[in-house]
């Protein structure tokens, strides 16, 4: 019975995550031993369970079926063992946060060396990523948006103020290219791109003054779908950069970058930890929650 229970629970994770290797690395098996398992219960069962590809893994109908009755009790399960936290001298137990590479470097981690040191049972993992990723098929807790990007069906808690971003360019670079006195002015200038890693798509720079607000795709040299390279070819003059305000300020105190369009620069609703309204709380996740709300 142990064994089918065990089986039975592998397989509800490897449906959910469509996937044996992101199952696998949740249950902290290897790949081929987790294959073997889930192939034992269709062979026990008499009945497939998973279509499998070299690309995907579905659940056949048979196997949503048996995924629709036994998803909601494995976590009904999980909510009760974590709701023994609360019975505990000590909060433990992992919290994993999905988050773009700008609020994890300057809303997340700065905030978790007090948080980590008072709780030290609790453990937070940060998984980067850029994209819009289905935090529930893949196991994270909790994610990290923007406040207008974040859907409607979520609880949304603001972690951060509001982040403005901005053009910036190296006193040389303006020097051999001249400066952009309009937006439409952009397009003649060399200039480091975003890669969008949803649709893999190229960002088109979202700029706004007083109440105007208009997009301007333009080209360049370079593209990037990681901020530290953005912000250091625009150091080495490359062309110019847009960038959260925060991540270039220094360099614009001290004179190795300068503002670009600066009556032009956009500000962005901040960032919102957010997570399934039906998910019951643990005491952990409660208290990361009210250690990173933002307070004015």
């Amino acid at each position: 019975m142990r064994r089918t229970f065990n089986e039975l629970y592998a397989f509800t994770v490897v449906a959910r995550h469509r996937s044996f290797t992101r199952a696998a690395a949740h249950l902290g098996m290897s790949q081929s031993a987790l294959s073997q398992t889930v192939k034992n219960l269709e062979e026990n069962l008499g009945v497939r369970l998973l279509t499998r590809s070299t690309r995907s893994v579905s659940p056949t109908e048979a196997g949503e079926r048996l995924l629709s009755r036994l998803g909601p009790q494995f976590d009904e399960m999980e909510d009760a063992l974590e709701a023994l936290n609360s019975d505990r001298q000590t909060p433990r137990g992992t919290i994993r946060i999905s988050a773009g590479e700008h609020p994890a470097i300057a809303v997340l981690q700065p905030k978790l060396a007090d948080f980590l040191e008072t709780y030290p049972d609790i453990t937070v993992e940060i998984g980067v990523d850029g994209g819009m990723i289905d935090i529930v098929a893949e196991s994270f807790d909790a994610g990290v948006r923007l406040g207008q990007q974040v859907a409607k069906d979520m609880i949304a808690v603001r972690i951060s103020a509001d982040i403005r971003m901005c053009m910036i360019a190296t006193p040389g670079y303006l020097e051999r290219h001249g400066t952009p006195k309009a937006p439409e002015d952009l397009t003649d200038h060399r200039c480091i791109n975003t890669r969008l890693p949803t649709h893999n798509g190229v960002f088109a720079w979202e700029l706004e003054k007083d109440g105007e607000e208009t997009r301007v795709r333009v080209e360049g040299p370079a593209t990037f779908n990681n901020l530290p390279l953005r912000l250091a070819s625009a150091l080495d003059g490359i062309g110019i950069g847009y960038l959260p305000f925060d991540r270039v300020e220094p360099y614009l105190k001290a004179g190795q970058l300068v503002p670009v369009l600066e009556d032009w620069w956009p500000i962005w609703e901040g960032y919102h930890l957010y997570y399934p309204n039906r998910r019951q709380m643990s005491p952990a996740f409660r208290l990361l929650i009210d250690h990173l709300r933002h307070r004015v």
